[in-house]
């Protein structure tokens, strides 16, 4: 099913229907392209690396 417009009575595009195997898809790529994102934003951070078990105690004594 090829891709479809709605539009407005002006005639300008506002929607699009497509397939849902296509969503999923997109919905699937975008996922790992914020994944991505997110890796390399903290590659190209400075932060320090500190062990998980130590991450989680900061964060409880963060909400306490």
């Amino acid at each position: 099913m090829p891709l479809q417009f709605i539009s407005d009575d002006k005639g300008n595009k506002i929607a699009v229907i497509l397939p849902i195997d296509e969503y999923q898809r997109i919905c699937e790529a975008l996922e790992e392209l914020e994944s991505i994102r997110a890796y390399d934003a903290t590659k190209a951070s400075n932060s320090e690396v500190i062990p998980f078990e130590q991450a989680i105690e900061e964060i409880e004594k963060s909400r306490e």
